[in-house]
């Protein structure tokens, strides 16, 4: 989908677009949490440049052209009139410059994940095709060390450097998702809490559950992995759906 750039003087627009929808999307999905949490992309070939939304600006009113520039090797950032979130700085600052595949990244304190995240046991088990998704591609974090300003950034970024875990369950906190595109990274962010909810209220019956062989988990996962386009199209008809709706999202 091409999509026309409304601000010709600003670079990025597609990833804006993309980042934006994504904004508005995760709010219909009551996975945002008021002015809080964050999404990033980079634009830069090291990644230390990425695409970040303003500090305290509420999801659902997040447009394409108000995303903030960041540059992680910056300090001087946090000074200026734009200054983001200084939690915002200290995760997705630290994780970029630590990961440099970590293309975009998407923090949430989504309900079902941030649930998983405050069991005593975080990891997910194989019980149905969603979380195959994710079978051995998960970081739990047991060291929650408060707000993640800088040096909590860092420590969480030291725990992602294998890039096939590309989802850290953040214990006490919610959950980082990391991708190559915007739409990958939404569509893993949308699936985990989908597997989670599904593992939560399969939990919740009291029923011994059937937790699918490694064999067929690690399958199942190599095939998801594989499957043709499905995040492009998924973040492709999201934006469909905005748009036939007026949003104001890519403006």
């Amino acid at each position: 989908m091409t999509v026309t750039n409304l601000k010709p003087n600003m670079d990025h627009w597609q990833e804006r677009v993309d980042l934006a929808a994504a904004f508005r999307w995760t709010v219909r999905l009551n996975m945002h949490e008021g002015v809080s949490n964050h999404f990033s992309v980079s634009v830069s070939p090291e990644g230390t440049q990425f695409l970040m939304n303003p500090n305290q600006v509420h999801f659902s009113r997040i447009k394409a052209s108000d995303l903030l520039m960041i540059d992680a090797n910056d300090p001087s950032t946090l000074e200026g009139p734009d200054a983001p979130d200084p939690t915002a700085w200290g995760l997705h600052g630290g994780v970029h410059k630590a990961c440099a595949h970590a293309r975009c990244v998407m923090h949430v304190h989504s309900t079902y994940a941030t649930v998983l995240a405050s069991l005593a046991d975080s990891t997910l088990p194989p019980v149905d095709q969603n979380a195959c998704m994710f079978y051995d591609r998960v970081v739990v974090d047991e060291g929650y060390g408060g707000l993640a300003f800088e040096e909590e950034g860092a420590r969480c970024a030291a725990m992602l450097t294998d890039p096939k875990k590309k989802v850290m369950v953040m214990g006490n906190h919610g959950i980082l998702v990391m991708g190559d595109t915007v739409a990958e990274t939404f569509n893993r962010m949308y699936f985990f809490e989908r597997a989670v909810q599904n593992y939560i209220k399969a939990l919740q019956t009291g029923q011994p559950l059937r937790v699918i062989p490694h064999e067929i988990a690690e399958k199942t996962a190599s095939e998801i992995e594989s499957y043709p386009e499905q995040d492009v199209r998924h973040l492709a008809e999201l934006k469909a759906i905005l748009d036939s709706e007026g949003s104001d999202y890519a403006a």
